[in-house]
């Protein structure tokens, strides 16, 4: 079988370097090119970093980020002009960049998700499920917790999550934020959807959703303990992206969930 050539961005980050341990253990890829945003002066499994550009990508079948937005905006201007395919990871875009990112996935196959787990997609499948089955006498908020070098916050498998409260209410996401708060103890409920995030030692991951009548609790929650689960779960992506026509997709399209 032909091997899928991989370029992976931001190489010397955390989810950089795990993808590159998972994709030197599966023989379905063939790694051909590593970018950083700064020059690198060493070889990285055989291969020697480079910026972003058009001769840094021409090798490649597919691209998978996970970087910072306007890194990831970049890429796919490169990506376009030369058809390539992207997973991207990065999370923390606007709306503006979102409606961006679509315009770009009409000339180029782009799967993007916010988290590449299996069990975090299915906790957002429930979560609009719950939403949903509950309905408005229910308020709801989304818990989080991750390593204390995330810059960003609420984590995008948060907004994930919020967004699935939002379609099982059919109201409109963004409409639907509340406040976002940063190391709080302890947070409430409101009309909207509030998010707490908590940014702390080497924790990888944990996200939980709550839904509150006043007279009862539902709460739905997940917790990651390798991160190899998500540079494992964006090889999965790449392949079922190998075969796809220009479209924006989402782990809810390869995992089926209707």
């Amino acid at each position: 079988m032909k091997k899928i050539n991989l370029a992976i961005t931001g190489c010397m980050g955390r989810m950089g370097k795990e993808l590159i341990r998972s994709v030197n253990k599966d023989k379905t890829f063939k790694l051909v090119s590593l970018t950083e945003n700064k020059k690198i002066n060493k070889q990285i499994s055989g291969i020697k970093p480079e910026l972003n550009s058009l001769n840094a990508f021409k090798k490649a079948n597919i691209i998978i980020d996970f970087t910072i937005p306007k890194c990831t905006l970049e890429i796919l201007k490169i990506a376009v002009r030369q058809k390539k395919k992207v997973v991207i990871g990065t999370t923390g875009f606007t709306k503006k960049e979102e409606k961006l990112i679509k315009k770009y996935s009409r000339k180029i196959s782009i799967l993007k998700a916010g988290n590449m787990s299996l069990g975090v997609n299915l906790l957002i499948y429930l979560t609009e499920i719950a939403s949903k089955s509950l309905g408005k006498n229910f308020l709801s908020k989304v818990y989080e917790i991750h390593h204390k070098y995330k810059k960003d916050y609420p984590s995008g498998t948060a907004l994930m999550l919020g967004k699935g409260i939002a379609v099982g209410k059919k109201k409109d996401f963004y409409s639907m934020i509340g406040k976002k708060y940063l190391n709080k103890k302890s947070f409430p409920y409101g009309d909207k959807i509030n998010f707490n995030s908590i940014r702390k030692g080497e924790i990888i991951g944990k996200h939980e959703v709550t839904f509150s009548s006043g007279k009862e609790i539902v709460t739905l929650n997940h917790e990651s303990f390798d991160r190899a689960l998500y540079s494992e779960g964006a090889l999965v992506a790449a392949k079922w992206l190998s075969k796809k026509k220009p479209g924006l997709y989402s782990m809810r399209d390869l995992l089926n969930f209707k």
